[in-house]
């Protein structure tokens, strides 16, 4: 695939960023787009390696190689039609995830791998500013009708699929916009809202229904839900961790995702009371995944006086590991643009006390050095390391510290049977709860995951609940080895 001596000629090249300076004081996507001529050189490094493993790292086993010489032909609708061919929302993708298809390139094993995703949105990109991608209602209605709760990345490709097999699909949100956490748990300067605008609105004109500020199972009667044949829940996992520890109840220690759907809305008009600001204050975000990356960019762009971030586990190497080889998803250091703006990173580190003053407000955080014991067939043992106690002053405290799985309200009311870790229970490849006509799938039912996950997911229950409505189904899927089945 590709120029056949593309990988020796060309070397990696990704998009730049604006610098920090300027990118810091706004709220919009900052990367410098790579020219034409750049991206077909990119696709051109795709190597013709015989047994390609990205679309095997894929979940949604995107025909990377294949798009890849398409972008080196030049032949950019062709590109859009093969990427589309297996993944409903690649301008989400594109911008979003962290590519374990790059992570699993042949390339990559001795040399930089192919920019995958880069090629990814940039192809899509081409393709909305073309014209390619239209509505494509389906030519006739089955007379089925299907309830998608949960407006994410998962829902919307359930509803999509669902639709485009001919059956009525009407999607319920809670929030007042579509788009799940894409909306409100992205920060603007990584997704730009009007980037899940445009794609909702092809949904709609292809005939999905939205309905807004619909939370079912308390606006919304979930005895509704029996008039549709068939119910998939892609709510989410939304249950957020805390932390056990004295002081957590301290005025000024926030979850991270209240913080940035609060900035998101603000930026939006929308009226938001008392919002939590970081402007002038020393503010320290625990947690160092995504969530917390996202919270260092915010607090940057709020004009905070300092930041720190805490992590529990040691730093990972800054090479992959060799207890993660190739083509496994490699542990990793990871330094995101938002790092790259302005933070003080500590790994190995542990919360003891969220120091409060006489009216209740966060004045400090108290901190002491951990380390891992490791023994063979045990579970690891966290160690405080004596004489390395710390006093940190702290105005705002960022919870960015994940999810512990779905709420319980749904499968409680519904009766759908959960999982030891919480999740709604759907075996994996089926789809489909205790209860025959209800299916779930993304994160509500695998628990916090990837945006591609919930993409793949909502696209082969999409497949399972067609068959379950008909009896057949036209509508693609994977095995469980992630390569498509022929129909």
């Amino acid at each position: 695939m590709g120029k056949v001596t593309g990988f020796k000629e060309f070397e990696r090249q990704d998009e730049g960023y604006t610098p920090v300076k300027d990118r810091v004081q706004h709220y919009k996507e900052f990367t410098v787009p790579l020219s034409d001529t750049e991206i077909t050189k990119q696709g051109s490094r795709c190597m013709d390696c015989g047994i390609p493993f990205c679309h095997s790292g894929c979940p949604l086993g995107n025909l990377i190689p294949d798009f890849n010489h398409m972008v080196h032909q030049g032949e950019w609708q062709k590109a859009s039609w093969l990427l589309h061919s297996t993944n409903n929302f690649p301008e989400f993708t594109g911008r979003l995830c962290p590519a374990p298809c790059e992570k699993a390139c042949v390339l990559g094993i001795i040399e930089d791998p192919i920019s995958i995703e880069n090629i990814e949105k940039n192809i899509v990109e081409r393709a909305f500013q073309e014209g390619w991608i239209k509505p494509q209602p389906p030519k006739t209605r089955t007379g089925k009708t299907v309830a998608v709760v949960g407006s994410g990345p998962a829902g919307l490709a359930t509803a999509q699929q669902l639709n485009r097999a001919g059956h009525t699909v009407t999607v319920f949100e809670r929030d007042d916009e579509i788009g799940g956490l894409l909306r409100y748990g992205i920060p603007n300067f990584k997704l730009e809202k009007e980037i899940i605008d445009r794609r909702i609105a092809i949904l709609e004109a292809e005939g999905i229904s939205f309905k807004t500020n619909v939370n079912v199972g308390l606006n919304y009667d979930v005895e509704k839900l029996h008039e549709f044949d068939a119910v998939v829940l892609c709510g989410g996992a939304t249950e957020r961790r805390s932390l056990p520890t004295p002081g957590i109840d301290a005025d000024g220690v926030v979850q991270a995702m209240d913080f940035l759907t609060q900035q998101t809305k603000v930026l939006f008009g929308k009226e938001v009371k008392d919002q939590v600001m970081a402007t002038g204050k020393d503010v320290i975000v625990i947690g160092g995944g995504d969530t917390g990356s996202d919270c260092i960019g915010t607090s940057n762009r709020h004009g905070a006086k300092s930041v720190t971030n805490f992590e529990i586990m040691p730093k990972p190497p800054g090479h992959r590991s060799p207890t993660t080889p190739w083509p496994f998803w490699p542990l990793q250091l990871k330094t995101s643009s938002s790092h790259e703006e302005g933070v003080e990173r500590n790994w190995l580190i542990n919360t003891k006390e969220f120091v409060k003053d006489e009216n209740g407000k966060l004045i400090a955080l108290k901190t002491v050095n951990v380390e891992w014991k490791m023994v063979p067939g045990e579970r690891p043992q966290l160690i405080e390391v004596a004489g390395t106690e710390k006093t940190w002053p702290c105005d705002l405290a960022l919870l960015a510290l994940g999810f512990t799985g779905p709420e319980a309200t749904l499968a409680d009311k519904l009766g759908v049977e959960k999982d030891a870790r919480s999740n709604y229970k759907a075996e994996y490849g089926k789809y489909q709860t205790n209860i025959p006509n209800i299916f779930t799938a993304g994160d509500m039912r695998r628990g916090q995951s990837l945006i591609v996950w919930a993409i793949s997911e909502g696209r082969e229950a999409a497949r399972q609940v067609d068959l379950y409505l008909m009896g057949k189904s036209d509508l693609p899927s994977k095995d469980v080895t992630g390569d498509l089945v022929a129909l």
